[in-house]
Protein backbone atom coordinates (compact mmCIF):
# COMPACT_ATOMS: atom_id res chain seq x y z
CA UNK A 1 0.00 0.00 0.00
CA UNK A 2 1.50 3.81 -0.87
CA UNK A 3 0.27 6.85 0.50
CA UNK A 4 0.80 9.75 -1.69
CA UNK A 5 0.00 13.25 -1.03
CA UNK A 6 0.41 15.23 -4.67
CA UNK A 7 -2.88 14.92 -7.36
CA UNK A 8 0.52 14.47 -10.05
CA UNK A 9 1.25 10.74 -7.66
CA UNK A 10 -2.26 9.53 -7.91
CA UNK A 11 -3.09 10.90 -11.27
CA UNK A 12 0.73 8.87 -12.61
CA UNK A 13 -0.71 5.52 -10.14
CA UNK A 14 -4.34 5.13 -11.31
CA UNK A 15 -3.00 6.08 -15.20
CA UNK A 16 -0.83 3.63 -15.26
CA UNK A 17 -3.16 0.98 -13.42
CA UNK A 18 -5.62 2.20 -16.11
CA UNK A 19 -3.55 1.26 -18.56
CA UNK A 20 -2.94 -2.48 -17.45
CA UNK A 21 -6.81 -2.45 -18.13
CA UNK A 22 -7.23 -2.58 -13.90
CA UNK A 23 -10.71 -1.60 -12.98
CA UNK A 24 -10.18 1.19 -10.31
CA UNK A 25 -12.68 2.01 -7.05
CA UNK A 26 -12.36 4.57 -5.13
CA UNK A 27 -13.75 5.40 -1.66
CA UNK A 28 -13.66 9.09 -0.59
CA UNK A 29 -13.55 9.58 3.31
CA UNK A 30 -12.20 12.64 6.00
CA UNK A 31 -10.37 9.85 7.92
CA UNK A 32 -11.35 8.35 11.35
CA UNK A 33 -12.12 5.28 9.41
CA UNK A 34 -14.83 2.94 11.49
CA UNK A 35 -16.41 -0.08 10.55
CA UNK A 36 -18.79 2.14 7.82
CA UNK A 37 -16.18 3.25 5.84
CA UNK A 38 -14.48 -0.60 5.91
CA UNK A 39 -17.76 -1.65 4.50
CA UNK A 40 -16.97 0.56 1.65
CA UNK A 41 -13.68 -0.40 1.11
CA UNK A 42 -14.56 -4.58 1.72
CA UNK A 43 -16.90 -3.99 -1.18
CA UNK A 44 -14.39 -2.19 -3.68
CA UNK A 45 -11.94 -5.11 -2.82
CA UNK A 46 -14.52 -7.55 -3.86
CA UNK A 47 -15.45 -5.69 -6.90
CA UNK A 48 -11.96 -3.73 -8.20
CA UNK A 49 -8.53 -4.64 -9.06
CA UNK A 50 -7.66 -1.46 -7.75
CA UNK A 51 -8.75 0.28 -4.50
CA UNK A 52 -8.22 3.86 -3.73
CA UNK A 53 -8.93 5.86 -0.59
CA UNK A 54 -8.77 9.79 -0.01
CA UNK A 55 -8.46 11.30 3.18
CA UNK A 56 -9.11 14.65 3.48
CA UNK A 57 -10.99 16.91 6.05
CA UNK A 58 -12.93 19.30 3.59
CA UNK A 59 -12.73 22.53 4.77
CA UNK A 60 -15.30 23.98 2.25
CA UNK A 61 -18.03 21.62 3.85
CA UNK A 62 -17.99 23.06 7.08
CA UNK A 63 -19.67 26.02 8.51
CA UNK A 64 -18.01 29.01 10.63
CA UNK A 65 -19.40 27.44 13.84
CA UNK A 66 -18.99 23.56 13.41
CA UNK A 67 -15.73 20.97 13.88
CA UNK A 68 -13.23 21.62 11.24
CA UNK A 69 -10.44 21.96 13.58
CA UNK A 70 -11.63 19.48 15.81
CA UNK A 71 -12.48 16.73 13.53
CA UNK A 72 -10.65 13.50 13.99
CA UNK A 73 -7.00 13.73 11.93
CA UNK A 74 -5.57 10.04 12.79
CA UNK A 75 -3.84 9.28 9.21
CA UNK A 76 -1.56 6.56 10.88
CA UNK A 77 -4.18 5.08 12.36
CA UNK A 78 -6.31 4.89 9.21
CA UNK A 79 -3.45 4.06 7.24
CA UNK A 80 -3.27 0.88 8.95
CA UNK A 81 -6.85 0.11 8.89
CA UNK A 82 -6.87 0.86 5.15
CA UNK A 83 -4.00 -1.48 4.47
CA UNK A 84 -5.25 -4.33 7.33
CA UNK A 85 -8.76 -3.95 4.60
CA UNK A 86 -6.83 -4.43 1.36
CA UNK A 87 -6.64 -0.91 0.18
CA UNK A 88 -4.14 -0.43 -2.11
CA UNK A 89 -3.25 3.72 -2.26
CA UNK A 90 -4.09 6.46 -0.06
CA UNK A 91 -4.48 9.65 -1.04
CA UNK A 92 -3.87 12.13 1.53
CA UNK A 93 -3.35 15.67 -0.11
CA UNK A 94 -2.78 19.24 1.97
CA UNK A 95 -5.66 21.91 1.36
CA UNK A 96 -3.24 23.63 -0.08
CA UNK A 97 -2.62 20.72 -2.73
CA UNK A 98 -6.55 20.72 -3.36
CA UNK A 99 -6.93 24.70 -2.60
CA UNK A 100 -4.47 26.16 -3.78
CA UNK A 101 -4.06 30.10 -3.29
CA UNK A 102 -6.86 31.77 -6.25
CA UNK A 103 -9.00 28.87 -6.01
CA UNK A 104 -12.54 29.87 -7.39
CA UNK A 105 -14.30 27.89 -8.65
CA UNK A 106 -17.25 25.69 -6.78
CA UNK A 107 -19.61 23.00 -8.40
CA UNK A 108 -23.56 23.61 -6.77
CA UNK A 109 -26.44 21.13 -7.53
CA UNK A 110 -29.65 22.93 -7.32
CA UNK A 111 -33.04 22.08 -5.45
CA UNK A 112 -31.83 19.03 -4.02
CA UNK A 113 -29.73 20.99 -1.88
CA UNK A 114 -32.81 23.02 -0.34
CA UNK A 115 -33.95 21.09 2.00
CA UNK A 116 -32.94 18.90 4.85
CA UNK A 117 -29.30 19.34 5.88
CA UNK A 118 -28.82 21.91 2.91
CA UNK A 119 -31.51 24.11 4.89
CA UNK A 120 -29.19 24.17 8.02
CA UNK A 121 -25.80 24.12 6.64
CA UNK A 122 -25.25 26.93 4.20
CA UNK A 123 -22.64 26.27 1.55
CA UNK A 124 -21.75 22.47 3.40
CA UNK A 125 -22.84 20.71 0.46
CA UNK A 126 -21.12 23.00 -2.20
CA UNK A 127 -18.21 22.22 -0.32
CA UNK A 128 -19.29 18.02 -0.40
CA UNK A 129 -20.17 18.32 -4.59
CA UNK A 130 -16.67 20.55 -4.97
CA UNK A 131 -14.63 18.39 -3.21
CA UNK A 132 -16.06 15.02 -4.93
CA UNK A 133 -16.03 16.49 -8.02
CA UNK A 134 -12.70 17.38 -7.66
CA UNK A 135 -11.96 13.52 -6.47
CA UNK A 136 -13.52 12.06 -9.66
CA UNK A 137 -11.45 14.31 -11.80
CA UNK A 138 -8.05 13.62 -10.52
CA UNK A 139 -8.75 9.93 -9.70
CA UNK A 140 -10.93 9.20 -12.50
CA UNK A 141 -11.79 5.64 -10.79
CA UNK A 142 -14.34 3.02 -12.58
CA UNK A 143 -16.69 3.11 -9.73
CA UNK A 144 -16.67 5.57 -6.25
CA UNK A 145 -18.40 4.06 -2.80
CA UNK A 146 -20.39 6.27 -0.71
CA UNK A 147 -22.81 5.10 2.50
CA UNK A 148 -26.11 5.46 2.69
CA UNK A 149 -26.03 7.38 5.85
CA UNK A 150 -25.35 10.71 4.40
CA UNK A 151 -28.51 9.80 2.68
CA UNK A 152 -28.75 13.48 0.84
CA UNK A 153 -25.20 14.15 -0.09
CA UNK A 154 -25.67 10.53 -2.19
CA UNK A 155 -28.58 11.88 -3.81
CA UNK A 156 -26.54 14.64 -4.53
CA UNK A 157 -23.31 13.42 -5.80
CA UNK A 158 -25.38 11.06 -8.08
CA UNK A 159 -26.65 14.03 -9.90
CA UNK A 160 -23.27 15.73 -9.95
CA UNK A 161 -22.24 13.03 -11.97
CA UNK A 162 -25.42 12.58 -14.09
CA UNK A 163 -24.95 16.56 -14.93
CA UNK A 164 -21.37 16.83 -16.03
CA UNK A 165 -21.09 13.08 -17.38
CA UNK A 166 -18.51 12.14 -15.60
CA UNK A 167 -17.68 8.09 -16.50
CA UNK A 168 -17.93 6.65 -12.72
CA UNK A 169 -20.35 4.66 -11.55
CA UNK A 170 -21.55 5.64 -7.79
CA UNK A 171 -22.22 2.94 -5.72
CA UNK A 172 -24.51 3.44 -2.09
CA UNK A 173 -24.27 1.00 0.65
CA UNK A 174 -26.36 0.88 3.37
CA UNK A 175 -25.59 1.82 6.63
CA UNK A 176 -23.38 0.25 9.17
CA UNK A 177 -24.63 0.68 12.89
CA UNK A 178 -23.42 0.12 16.37
CA UNK A 179 -25.12 -3.27 17.87
CA UNK A 180 -27.49 -0.67 19.71
CA UNK A 181 -28.60 0.74 16.54
CA UNK A 182 -26.62 3.62 16.63
CA UNK A 183 -25.39 4.72 12.82
CA UNK A 184 -21.40 4.44 12.91
CA UNK A 185 -19.70 8.17 12.58
CA UNK A 186 -16.45 9.81 12.58
CA UNK A 187 -18.10 11.85 15.35
CA UNK A 188 -19.54 9.75 17.73
CA UNK A 189 -16.61 10.08 19.19
CA UNK A 190 -17.38 13.63 20.79
CA UNK A 191 -20.33 12.16 22.77
CA UNK A 192 -19.97 11.76 26.42
CA UNK A 193 -21.35 8.41 28.31
CA UNK A 194 -24.38 9.86 28.61
CA UNK A 195 -25.54 10.73 25.31
CA UNK A 196 -23.87 7.83 24.32
CA UNK A 197 -26.56 5.94 25.98
CA UNK A 198 -29.48 8.26 24.89
CA UNK A 199 -28.10 7.92 20.61
CA UNK A 200 -29.72 4.84 20.03
CA UNK A 201 -33.11 6.85 20.66
CA UNK A 202 -32.94 8.15 16.91
CA UNK A 203 -32.89 5.36 15.25
CA UNK A 204 -35.28 3.63 17.57
CA UNK A 205 -37.85 6.55 16.43
CA UNK A 206 -36.91 6.25 13.24
CA UNK A 207 -38.12 2.99 13.28
CA UNK A 208 -40.98 3.47 14.80
CA UNK A 209 -41.53 6.39 12.15
CA UNK A 210 -41.24 3.71 9.61
CA UNK A 211 -43.50 1.25 11.41
CA UNK A 212 -46.62 3.72 11.47
CA UNK A 213 -45.91 4.44 7.85
CA UNK A 214 -46.36 0.63 7.28
CA UNK A 215 -49.44 0.59 9.02
CA UNK A 216 -50.77 3.43 6.73
CA UNK A 217 -49.87 6.96 8.40
CA UNK A 218 -48.53 9.59 5.65
CA UNK A 219 -45.26 10.71 5.64
CA UNK A 220 -46.00 14.38 7.61
CA UNK A 221 -47.64 12.10 10.41
CA UNK A 222 -44.47 9.56 11.36
CA UNK A 223 -42.25 12.52 11.17
CA UNK A 224 -44.05 14.24 13.73
CA UNK A 225 -44.18 10.95 16.01
CA UNK A 226 -40.69 10.69 15.27
CA UNK A 227 -39.45 14.12 16.56
CA UNK A 228 -42.40 14.45 19.45
CA UNK A 229 -40.26 10.49 20.55
CA UNK A 230 -37.04 12.79 20.37
CA UNK A 231 -38.25 15.78 21.81
CA UNK A 232 -39.08 13.35 25.13
CA UNK A 233 -35.06 12.91 25.72
CA UNK A 234 -34.06 16.63 27.32
CA UNK A 235 -30.52 15.32 25.67
CA UNK A 236 -31.84 15.83 21.93
CA UNK A 237 -32.44 18.68 20.06
CA UNK A 238 -34.29 18.35 16.88
CA UNK A 239 -33.03 20.15 14.02
CA UNK A 240 -35.49 18.50 11.43
CA UNK A 241 -37.43 15.35 10.46
CA UNK A 242 -38.72 15.01 7.37
CA UNK A 243 -40.50 12.65 5.01
CA UNK A 244 -39.25 13.16 1.85
CA UNK A 245 -39.07 11.19 -2.09
CA UNK A 246 -36.23 8.83 -2.27
CA UNK A 247 -35.39 10.78 -5.50
CA UNK A 248 -36.13 14.37 -5.42
CA UNK A 249 -35.64 14.82 -1.81
CA UNK A 250 -38.60 16.69 -1.62
CA UNK A 251 -41.74 15.98 0.62
CA UNK A 252 -43.99 13.79 0.48
CA UNK A 253 -47.50 14.00 1.60
CA UNK A 254 -48.61 10.20 1.18
CA UNK A 255 -48.34 6.97 2.87
CA UNK A 256 -46.29 4.20 1.83
CA UNK A 257 -42.99 3.59 -0.13
CA UNK A 258 -41.12 4.95 -1.93
CA UNK A 259 -40.08 7.17 1.15
CA UNK A 260 -37.01 8.41 3.35
CA UNK A 261 -37.48 9.48 6.41
CA UNK A 262 -34.42 11.63 7.11
CA UNK A 263 -33.39 13.65 10.81
CA UNK A 264 -30.81 15.55 12.58
CA UNK A 265 -30.60 15.90 15.67
CA UNK A 266 -28.11 17.68 18.41
CA UNK A 267 -27.15 15.53 21.14
CA UNK A 268 -25.19 17.56 23.37
CA UNK A 269 -23.02 19.77 20.75
CA UNK A 270 -22.95 16.77 18.59
CA UNK A 271 -24.69 16.46 16.00
CA UNK A 272 -26.02 13.43 14.23
CA UNK A 273 -27.93 12.34 11.05
CA UNK A 274 -29.69 9.15 10.25
CA UNK A 275 -32.63 8.15 7.98
CA UNK A 276 -34.49 5.00 6.76
CA UNK A 277 -35.66 4.43 3.16
CA UNK A 278 -38.58 2.26 2.79
CA UNK A 279 -38.50 0.57 -1.20
CA UNK A 280 -41.58 -0.73 -2.93
CA UNK A 281 -41.57 -4.20 -2.52
CA UNK A 282 -39.39 -3.81 0.83
CA UNK A 283 -40.41 -1.33 3.77
CA UNK A 284 -37.31 -2.51 5.96
CA UNK A 285 -34.22 0.18 6.21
Amino acid sequence: MRTVTKISQVRAIISSARHRGQQVGLVPTMGGLHAGHLSLIEAARANDDLVAISIFVNPTQFGPREDYEEYPRELAQDAQLAEQAGVDIIFAPSVEEMYPQGFSTYVEVEELTAGLCGGYRPGHLRGVTTIVAKLLNIIQPHVAYFGEKDYQQLVVIKRIVTDLNMPVEIVGLPTVREPDGLALSSRNQYLNADERQAAPLLYQALTAGAELVRKGAAGPEAAEHIRQMLDGEPLFRVQYVEAVHPETLQSVPYSGPPMVIAAAVYLGDTRLIDNIKMEEGNNNA
